[in-house]
This record gives structure tokens, sequence and C-alpha cells, in this order.
């Protein structure tokens, strides 16, 4: 009986490798290696503070995986992401959470102007507004780049910011 098992076990196996196969790479597109510019270890710093980050690929290199943490005014801020491009929607979507019980859904991708960005939308409480916003990576040269968090509240006609990075290589 074990046999009889173990052979229809590798005949299952055997008929579903063609369907493997075609997906072997789901995450070669070029358009999935679009943030390997932000891959490494990061020493960060900001006005008021300071701190690293450090983005790998994970997954069968379809997953870019962030741990930030940083030394702010009010203590220790620790957050994550994960991030992945969507062949189907031809954007990324990225997920953010921190130490701050924050829950974040961004999507985006390079604009015609170059930058990457992603942007989410948020309601405030306890007035309920709206808020948009968005992150960019800007000056990105081998060893460096500045992100920016913006926000709007008016549906993305004018942009504030709110917190500019600086991104070292470490």
């Amino acid at each position: 009986m074990r046999k009889i098992t173990l052979f229809v076990c590798l005949v299952a196996l055997c008929a579903s490798a063609p369907a493997l196969a075609q997906n072997a790479a789901p995450c070669s597109d070029e358009r999935a290696r679009q943030l390997d510019f932000w891959l490494g270890e990061w020493d960060l710093t900001w006005q008021g503070g300071e701190g690293t980050n450090e983005i790998t690929r994970r997954f069968g290199d379809c997953v870019i995986e962030e741990n930030f943490s940083g030394n702010m005014p009010a203590g220790l801020f620790i957050g994550h992401s994960v991030s992945v491009y969507s062949t189907a929607l031809e954007q990324w979507r990225q997920t953010w959470v921190d130490s701050q019980g924050s829950y974040l859904v961004f999507t985006g991708g390079i604009g015609e102007d170059g930058v990457m960005r992603l942007r989410g939308e948020s309601t405030l409480k306890p007035d309920g507004r709206t808020q948009d916003t968005r992150m960019s990576w800007l000056n990105v040269e081998g060893d460096s780049l500045d992100w920016h968090w913006e926000q709007s509240f008016d549906g993305g006609e004018t942009w504030s910011m709110v917190w500019l990075i600086h991104y070292q290589r470490r």
C-alpha cells in the first residue's frame, strides 16, 4: 500500500511540474527590480534624529523587506514593510506596520519624471479627514539617497513635507 501511495504522489508531482515551471520565476519582470537601488544596510539621518534601515529581498526574490529603527524625540521607533511588484496591476504595493500601531498600504511606481513614488490614503481621527500620504525616493546615487514623506489634505493637489530622511550606505 505504501508503494502505491508513493507512486501516486510521484505521479501527481510530475504532473504538476509543468505548471510549477511556468511560475518558476514570477518576479523576473524587470519592473520587479525597480526598487533594487534601495537594497542594503543604511545609516539614516533627519532633522532631530538618526536610525538604520535594512532592506533585503526574500521569498524567491519576490518580496522586498524593510526593517527600520530610529531614535525619535518620543523614543525608539521601529517599523517594518513588505513590498512587491504586481505584474497584474503593473504597480508596486507596500504594507507598513510599526511600533506606534500604524498599518498603512501604498501603491505606485516610477512616474513620468523618473521618480519612484508610493501613495496611500488614511482617515484621521477624531475629525475623520482624509489624508493622502506619499513617499518618494530622490537623489538616488550608488551609496546615498533621500527619502521624502509628504502629506496632502486636498486629494493630492498640494503636498507638504513631513519627514525627509537621508540614507547613507553602510
